[in-house]
C-alpha cells in the first residue's frame, strides 16, 4: 500500500508554497525545491500570508529548503513528487525530463497545472514515470479550497490514480474530482466562463462594480463564489492567461469568443493592477483607513478606486428574504428580471451559466455530480450548476429559455424527453444522480455521516426552536443548533436541557456539531442589548442561569459528550465544546472566549472552563500555583483572542489533554460518534456534580490586575478594555477571598453572573454592543 512517508514539491511560487504547506498541515516533511532565492522568499512570503496557509506557524518547520540544482538528488527519498512550475510546456518538460531520470519504485508524480495537457507534459518521460503520473491540480490556497481535480494520464496505471485520491482524501483533507484531460479542466472552465458572463452583463446592463459585486454575491453565497472579489484572488494576469488558453484550444468559434478577453481587465493588467498579490485589482484596500471603509471600489470610467457607496436594491432585498432556500432566492431574483437592473444581471449570468454547464456535460467530466462538487469545493458556490437547474425547476428553466429565444442545451432536451425533470433524486435518503438515460446511486461511505441524510431518514429524535436532536445510530444522538445565525436563543438552550435529560435516559451519549458554516457564534446580541437598554435585568439574570444550568447539564451528564465544531465556535459556542468530555476540532475552527469585544465576560461558564484547566495543567506540571497557566488563559479572554484553526486553540490554552484535530471534514460527526463510543466501552464516569476549586484569590487577581497594566501601556488593551479584564480577573481568581480558598463551582457561576450583568449595565458595554450588531466590528471606547 503506497504512503507517503516523505513528500516534495518542485516550484516555490504562490501555488506550490501554499502546496508545501498543506502538505505539512497533514504531518508530512516537504522538501521545497526551485532556485535558493525563489524558496527564501516563498517561505517569507509564506510567513507573512494572512490568512495563513499553514494551521500553525510551527508546522512551517515540516518544510525543508532545497536547491533544484543542487539537491534534486533528495527526490530519491520522496514517494510524492509534485511539479508546481509555471503553466509553460517548455519549463515543465524540463523539469520532468530530470524526473525521470530520478523516478524509483514506489515513487508518484504529479503536476499541478490545469492549463496543461499530462499527457503532453510526460511525453518527454519513460514508460514507468508514465505509468505512475497525473495531474493534480490543487486549488489555492489548498488550506481553504478542498479541491483537487485529479486527472489521470493515458497511460497511468489505476492504482496509483487511487492511491493519491485516496491520500488527498484521507490525510489532506481534500475534496477529489476526477476530470478529463480538458483545458482549464472543471472548475476554472465553468467558473472563468460565470466570470466572463458578469463582466459582459455588468456593461450590459449599466451596473456599477458594486452592484454587479452584489448581484453576483447573491448568486453564489458570500462565502467567495462573487465574480470580481474571486477575480482579485485569482488574479488577474492569470485569469487572462487561461482565456487565452481557452481561445487557443477550442474548436467552436463561439465559444471561443464568449473567452475573449475583456478590455476592462486588459486595462487593469496593463496598469499592473492584478488583484490581492499587487495590492489591488477590482479592489484596492486603502492602509491609511481601518474597517470595511479601507476598502475601495474601481470606478471603470475614471480608473480610480473610490468609497464603496452601499447597494440599495429591491431585487436584492426581495431575494434575502424570499422563502424556500436558494430556490426561493434565484426565483425572486429571476422575477425580477424585467423591473430591475440587479435582477436581469442574474438572469442573464444564470441562463449563459448554466447553459454552458451543460453544453459542457460529457466533455469536461462524465456526471453532473462531478461538475457541481467542483464548483462547491473549488469556487465556493454554494450550489453547482447542476443543482441550480434543479432548484430553479429543470422543465420550468427549460420553458423560460425557449422563450426567451435561446436553445435549450442538448444533455438537458435529452432529458427531458426520457420524462426524467431532475439531476438528483433523493429517495429514503438516499442519493441519486441521473447520467445517460437513468439514475445511479450515490456510493454512500459509512465514514461520512451526514446530519441532513439522518434528517431525511426519519432520525431526528425532536427539534426545537433553534436546535434538533439526530440518532446517528448506535445509540448515539448528536445536537445540532440550527438557528440562521448559529445563536444560542431560548429554544436552543430549551433543546439543551431536553437533550441532557433525553440521552441519560436513552441513549450511550451526546455529539455536539453541526453542518452549517459555522457551529456557534454566541449567545444572541440582538437580544440582549434590548433587555440592557430597557433595565429588564431580571430577565438577563434568568436567560444566564438557564445557559449556565444547560451547560452544566451537559458537563454533569453521566453520559460522554464529545464536541466536533468546525467554522466559529465562539463565546457561549466556546463554553459548549468546554462542557463536553473531549473536543474534536475541525481543521478550521475559529474557538475562543471572546465577549470582551463587546464589553463583557464568558458567563455560560467559561470563567469556570478556564479556571479548571488552569488547574489541571498546573496539576500537569507540577506547579504550587495555577498563576503560568491562569495567566496565558486571562490574557486570550482579555484580548479577545479567537484560534485561527482548530490547532490554534492550543496555543490559546483552551485544549485538554484528549482533544484533537480532525483534518478531513466529512468524517468531523463520524469520528465524533466514535468518540463517545469509545468514552463509553471504556466506562464512562460520572462526573463530580460540584468540583471544588482552589483559588488564587486576592493575590492572584492582583497579579492579573498588574498584567492589565503592563498590556495597556503597550496598548494591547485600551479604555474600557480595562474595566472589562479587571472585571474577568476578579472572577477567574475566585473573588475577594484568601490565596488558597477552596470554592465550589456553583460560587464562580455566581461570580461570572454578576460580573456580566454588572457590565451589561454600562453605557461603554452597551454602545460595544451597538456597534458590532450595526457594523460587524469592534468598537475601540
Amino acid at each position: 500500500m503506497w504512503s507517503v512517508r516523505k513528500a516534495a514539491v518542485i516550484g516555490a511560487g504562490e501555488r506550490g508554497v501554499a502546496i508545501a504547506a498543506h502538505v505539512a498541515n497533514a504531518g508530512i516533511p516537504c522538501l521545497l525545491l526551485d532556485r535558493e532565492e525563489a524558496v527564501d522568499q516563498g517561505l517569507a512570503r509564506l510567513k507573512r500570508t494572512k490568512p495563513s496557509p499553514l494551521y500553525d506557524p510551527a508546522f512551517i518547520a515540516r518544510i525543508s529548503a532545497g536547491n533544484l540544482e543542487r539537491d534534486f538528488g533528495e527526490l530519491l527519498a520522496c514517494d510524492w513528487v509534485i511539479e508546481s512550475v509555471p503553466d509553460r510546456l517548455d519549463a515543465k518538460h524540463s523539469v520532468w525530463s530530470r524526473l525521470d531520470k530520478a523516478w524509483r519504485p514506489g515513487m508518484i508524480a504529479s503536476s499541478n497545472t490545469s492549463g496543461l495537457s499530462i499527457n503532453e507534459i510526460v511525453s518527454v518521460c519513460g514508460e514507468e514515470l508514465r505509468k505512475h503520473a497525473m495531474t493534480t491540480h490543487f486549488f489555492n490556497p489548498p488550506r481553504h479550497r478542498r479541491l483537487v481535480e485529479l486527472v489521470p494520464g493515458r497511460e497511468t496505471e489505476r492504482q496509483a490514480v487511487e492511491a493519491v485520491a485516496l491520500f488527498c482524501r484521507d490525510r489532506l483533507g481534500q475534496g477529489i474530482v476526477e476530470a478529463k484531460d480538458t483545458p482549464n479542466l472543471i472548475a476554472d472552465r465553468i467558473g472563468f466562463y460565470a466570470i466572463l458572463a458578469a463582466l459582459r452583463a455588468m456593461e450590459r446592463h449599466g451596473l456599477t462594480l458594486e452592484q454587479a459585486e452584489a448581484a453576483s454575491a447573491a448568486m453564489h453565497g458570500d462565502s467567495g463564489g462573487s465574480a470580481f472579489r474571486q477575480l482579485d484572488r485569482i488574479g488577474l494576469d492569470t485569469f487572462l492567461q487561461a482565456c487565452g488558453l481557452m481561445r487557443d484550444s477550442v474548436s467552436d468559434p463561439v465559444e471561443a469568443a464568449a473567452f475573449a478577453a475583456p478590455p476592462l481587465v486588459e486595462k487593469l493588467a496593463e496598469r499592473g493592477w492584478l488583484g490581492e498579490k499587487s495590492g489591488g485589482g477590482f479592489f484596492r484596500r486603502d492602509e491609511s483607513v481601518r474597517g470595511e471603509e479601507a476598502v475601495r471600489v474601481l470606478d471603470p470610467a475614471l480608473m480610480e478606486y473610490v468609497p464603496q457607496r452601499g447597494t440599495a436594491s429591491p431585487a436584492l432585498e426581495a431575494a434575502q428574504r424570499a422563502a424556500g432556500g436558494t430556490a426561493g432566492k434565484f426565483r425572486a431574483l429571476l422575477e425580477a428580471a424585467d423591473r430591475d437592473r440587479l435582477g436581469a444581471f442574474v438572469r442573464d449570468v444564470m441562463d449563459d451559466m448554466l447553459c454552458y454547464a451543460a453544453d459542457k456535460l460529457g466533455e469536461i467530466a462524465d456526471t453532473a455530480i462531478e461538475i457541481d462538487r467542483a464548483m462547491r469545493w473549488g469556487h465556493h458556490w454554494e450550489e453547482g450548476p447542476f443543482e441550480l437547474w434543479d432548484a430553479l425547476g429543470v422543465p420550468e428553466t427549460a420553458a423560460r429559455l425557449e422563450a426567451r429565444g435561446r436553445a435549450v442545451p442538448a444533455p438537458v432536451a435529452v432529458m427531458l424527453e426520457k420524462e426524467s425533470s431532475s439531476f438528483y433524486l433523493r429517495k429514503a435518503g438516499s442519493l441519486f444522480y441521473y447520467s445517460q438515460g437513468y439514475y445511479k446511486y450515490v456510493e454512500e461511505k459509512p465514514e461520512e455521516l451526514s446530519l441532513h441524510v439522518q434528517r431525511d431518514r426519519g432520525r431526528r429524535i425532536f427539534s426545537e426552536d433553534g436546535a434538533d436532536l439526530v440518532d446517528l445510530g448506535d445509540d448515539v444522538a448528536c445536537l445540532e443548533l440550527t438557528a440562521p445565525d448559529r445563536t444560542i436563543g431560548p429554544g436552543a438552550l430549551a433543546a439543551i436541557l431536553r437533550a441532557a435529560e433525553e440521552v441519560e435516559r436513552n441513549w450511550r451519549g451526546l455529539v455536539l456539531a453541526g453542518e452549517g458554516r459555522d457551529f456557534c457564534a454566541g449567545s444572541d446580541l440582538r437580544w440582549l442589548l434590548g433587555e440592557a437598554e430597557n433595565g429588564r435585568w431580571e430577565a438577563i439574570d434568568r436567560s444566564v442561569r438557564e445557559l449556565q444550568a444547560g451547560l452544566a447539564a451537559l458537563r454533569r451528564m453521566p453520559r460522554p459528550v464529545v464536541a466536533a465544531p468546525r467554522g466559529k465556535a465562539v463565546n457561549s459556542g466556546a463554553e459548549a465544546c468546554l462542557a463536553a468530555d473531549r473536543i474534536l476540532f475541525a481543521a478550521e475552527t475559529y474557538f475562543g472566549l471572546a465577549e470582551a469585544e463587546v464589553g463583557l465576560i464568558p458567563a455560560g461558564g467559561g470563567c469556570l472552563a478556564a479556571a479548571v484547566l488552569a488547574k489541571e495543567r498546573a496539576e500537569e506540571a507540577g506547579l504550587n500555583s495555577v498563576s503560568r497557566p491562569l495567566g496565558r488563559l486571562f490574557e486570550s479572554i482579555a484580548l479577545s483572542r479567537v484560534s485561527e484553526s482548530g490547532y490554534g486553540a492550543k496555543r490559546l490554552g483552551y485544549w485538554r489533554g484528549s482533544d484533537s484535530v480532525v483534518l478531513r471534514e466529512t468524517t468531523r460527526i463520524f469520528e465524533a460518534k466514535n468518540a463517545v463510543l469509545e468514552l463509553d466501552r471504556r466506562g464512562y464516569a460520572v462526573p463530580v456534580r460540584e468540583r471544588q476549586l482552589t483559588v488564587g484569590g486576592r493575590e492572584a487577581a492582583e497579579a492579573l490586575k498588574s498584567a492589565v497594566s503592563d498590556m495597556s501601556r503597550e496598548g494591547r488593551l485600551a479604555g474600557h478594555d480595562v474595566r472589562v479584564a479587571q472585571r474577568l480577573a476578579d472572577v477567574l481568581t475566585g473573588g475577594d477571598v484568601p490565596a488558597g480558598t477552596e470554592i465550589g463551582e456553583g460560587r464562580l457561576l455566581d461570580l461570572e453572573r454578576e460580573a456580566f450583568l454588572g457590565l451589561c449595565g454600562e453605557p461603554l458595554t452597551q454602545a460595544r454592543m451597538r456597534h458590532m450588531l450595526a457594523a460587524g466590528k469592534r468598537l475601540r471606547n
